[in-house]
């Protein structure tokens, strides 16, 4: 006889990533027990950015007005190089046309957990801190998990428990990768002088680096730099950290809110499922703050998963579908945690090379870029990749690379209200009457011509409920097509 489960859905981790997670599938019918061995959501701001992808999840949930409402807006970078500045990149205007959110918001990662738990609770959920897993078994019917002197019995386990995660250690998952050879400090700083004010302020210079990120409340920032381990230890102090700004890069602050060293390093897990477990967020891949991806990811991690294991729990998708996960999130991860890599790699490196490289092409590629990219196609398109709004999937209704298929919906001003109906739908764009379309027992939404976006008219579009476009069809065609594209 199988054991009676606890729940659907173990979340082991409630941080951002098993925040998130625990929303959607509470939102999606779900039973969830969320597990954590701290005492309650961090009260360290660590991660701070939230890029445009993130914010239309957030809108998808139906809170992003209560993060806008907490976030300061970063509305331009500023690329610069040792003390010297040049100029700033409106962030606005490279975004505009392609999603309603087109900025870098700066809230930090313990703004972004109150949010998720507050709303976790009004919709029903509910966190257990300090609750420590002991031990993860599965049986062909069920995962059980041991905390204490409970045991817990869930359908499915996601570790969503942080780069150590007692997850992946206890499946024997392997986290391959490397770990920067340098220290790394972390300041939040106030009364912050010598930065380009509301701009993300990016300071490589030979030796060192500095990034400035601004937050909630005048002259309050985030500084991360570089601490070059002459003397072979890898601990700073403050003070050491002070000095190294003030000298390198013209920038003084009066005190200190948070201060912290740390290493970085670039590791992706060897697989995202095993079985009935999952991985997700920094237990899944770690990578450098540079261009403020991390918790982003996880929050997309989550976003995907949820609406899959949704779908398996209430028997719309066999099992087969939960692979989808990891096909569609782990080269995610692998090209993100290679990227940035390189870049990392690019402007720590102290090879005397790379340290002159560094001297002689920023300083004249930098101002280029202020002068050209908010003008240019490639502005928009690097805009696009930095928001994580480029991020494309594998679909197997898409021989041939379709610019829309596997991609979020793009944006056209009005389509995003639909998807808050958390449903698969089919959409048109202009030109396409009502009896066009077969009847797939699917919400039908037909829009006006969407002139400033790939979607075009007269072709059917089969949107998922997380707002990924699954296929692609004529009317002619598309019963078939997309019968092959919804999940088995």
């Amino acid at each position: 006889m199988a054991a009676e489960l606890s729940c659907d859905v173990l979340v082991v981790g409630a941080g951002p990533t098993g925040l998130m997670l625990a929303n959607w599938l509470v939102k999606l019918g779900v039973r969830v027990v969320v597990v954590d061995g701290k005492d309650g959501p961090t009260i360290q701001s660590r991660a701070l950015v939230v890029q445009a992808r993130s914010m239309e999840v957030y809108d998808q949930l139906g809170i992003v007005e209560k993060v806008l409402a907490a976030a300061n807006r970063a509305e331009a970078l500023a690329p610069g190089f040792g003390s010297r500045a040049f100029g700033r990149i409106p962030t606005g205007p490279l975004g505009t046309g392609v999603t309603p959110y087109p900025w870098i918001e700066v809230l930090e990662q313990s703004r972004n957990e109150e949010i998720l738990y507050e709303n976790l609770r009004a919709l029903g959920g509910a966190v257990r801190w300090g609750r420590q897993v002991d031990s993860l078994t599965a049986t062909p019917e069920h995962v059980e998990a041991v905390l204490g002197g409970e045991t817990i019995t869930a359908r499915y386990c996601v570790g969503a428990d942080g780069a150590n995660s007692v997850v992946r250690r206890s499946r024997g998952i392997a986290f391959d990768g490397v770990t920067n050879p340098h220290t790394f400090y972390v300041i939040d700083a106030a009364a912050v002088g010598g930065l380009v004010d509301g701009a993300i302020n990016v300071r490589p210079g030979g030796d060192e680096f500095l990034l400035g990120f601004p937050m909630r409340g005048r002259g309050n920032w985030r500084l991360i730099g570089l601490a070059r381990d002459d003397d072979g230890d890898d601990k700073i102090a403050e003070a050491d950290a002070r000095a190294r700004i003030r000298r390198s890069f013209a920038v003084t602050y009066a005190e200190s809110r948070w201060f912290a060293t740390y290493k970085v390093h670039h590791r992706v897990a060897a697989t995202f499922r095993d079985g009935p477990f999952f991985l997700a967020g920094d237990a899944a891949h770690v990578h450098s703050p540079v261009g403020g991806q991390g918790m982003n990811t996880g929050l997309q991690d989550a976003h995907n998963l949820a609406f899959k294991l949704a779908d398996a729990v209430h028997g719309r998708a066999g099992d087969a579908w939960l692979d989808r996960y990891e096909a569609e999130r782990r080269p995610v991860a692998k090209t993100l945690v290679a990227t940035t890599d390189r870049l990392f790699g690019f402007i720590t490196s102290q090879r005397v090379a790379l340290r002159a490289l560094r001297r002689l092409v920023v300083p004249l590629l930098a101002p280029v870029g202020v002068r050209v990219l908010p003008r240019t196609a490639g502005g928009s398109r690097f805009f696009q990749y930095v928001s994580q709004i480029r991020i494309h999937y594998s679909m197997s209704s898409d021989p041939r690379r379709d610019p829309v298929i596997g991609r979020r919906l793009p944006w056209a001003g009005g389509n995003y209200e639909v998807l808050r109906s958390l449903q698969w739908q089919i959409h048109g764009y202009g030109g396409i009457e009502r009896a066009e379309v077969p009847d797939l027992g699917l919400p039908v939404h037909l829009f006006g011509a969407a002139p400033q976006t790939l979607l075009l008219p007269g072709q059917l579009y089969l949107v998922r409920p997380d707002g990924f476009v699954a296929a692609a069809a004529a009317p002619s065609a598309a019963a078939s097509v997309f019968r092959q594209a919804m999940p088995q």
